[in-house]
């Protein structure tokens, strides 16, 4: 690791080692890297066609890609905790109007959704919500230090980069921008990935996840936009069929978990 960075990360003496400040902060990075493995290694289990599996899960793109593999992670490690095997997980990523179909149908036993509102004809629980960020390329001219501020009837008349139709992200854009005269979008894609890409690349700016972009931001691959004017805040909801609870076991299990990690990141 030190001839791949190019200096030392130990202080040794006789007596031991120690971290230098770059050795410190080689670690911290290396830890998220082992957490993210961690979170990837779950991800890739539930994807598995495994008939073990007990629980079908659909979740929208933005859940599936950043916030439900770390609730199987917590999930895991409570059942480890208490000696019960874990459960083996099946999970269809998707928009949030599919998923909605995969659990009226039957083909998934729990869903995952986001949008202004819960999906009608389902029984659902709040787990959490967040903010559409509205971002763009570092080169745009709304990315100027005295320009990051826009209304939205002016975000309304530009051609934005979006989501397919069905999904959250578009709903609840579509919901905010209603009452605007709106014009066809620039592009739209199936995923959010292609979207931060497109955007990145100068596409036009676009309205995301605040999960979606928080490292594009850190690094200034993408930059925010403020919008007065607007609510771009979307909550999440778990979806089941059936009585007002989500089934018994890993189902009701997770539903808590997600519930329970958003309230310890709004504290």
């Amino acid at each position: 690791m030190e001839a791949l960075v190019g200096e030392p990360l130990l202080v040794r003496t006789r007596r031991g080692c120690s971290l230098t400040p770059a050795g410190e902060l080689t670690l911290e990075w290396a830890q998220k890297v082992l957490e993210a493995a961690h979170e990837l290694d779950a991800g890739i289990t539930a994807l598995r066609a495994d008939r073990r599996g007990h629980l079908v899960v659909a979740a929208s793109l933005t859940i599936a890609e950043h916030l439900l593999p770390g609730w199987m992670v917590a999930l895991r490690a409570e059942q480890a905790r208490r000696g019960t095997p874990p459960t083996e997980f099946k999970m269809t990523a998707t928009n949030s109007e599919n998923v909605a179909s995969l659990i009226a149908s039957g083909k998934a036993d729990l869903g995952f959704v986001e949008g202004p509102d819960a999906p009608k004809g389902l029984r659902h629980r709040l787990v959490g919500a967040d903010t559409l960020v509205v971002v763009v390329a570092p080169d745009h001219p709304w990315a100027q230090p005295r320009c990051r501020r826009v209304d939205a009837a002016t975000l309304a008349a530009t051609p934005l980069v979006v989501r397919e139709v069905g999904s959250g992200t578009r709903h609840v854009l579509q919901r905010a921008l209603q009452h605007h005269a709106t014009v066809p979008p620039a592009l739209e894609f199936s995923s959010t990935a292609a979207v931060r890409a497109a955007v990145a690349a100068g596409a036009g700016p676009a309205a995301l996840g605040s999960h979606t972009v928080r490292e594009d931001l850190a690094i200034r691959r993408l930059v925010a936009i403020t919008v007065s004017g607007l609510d771009l805040t979307r909550r999440l909801h778990a979806v089941w069929r059936g009585g007002p609870h989500p089934p018994e076991g890993p189902a009701r299990e997770l539903v808590s978990m997600a519930a329970a990690k958003d309230s310890g990141r709004r504290r």
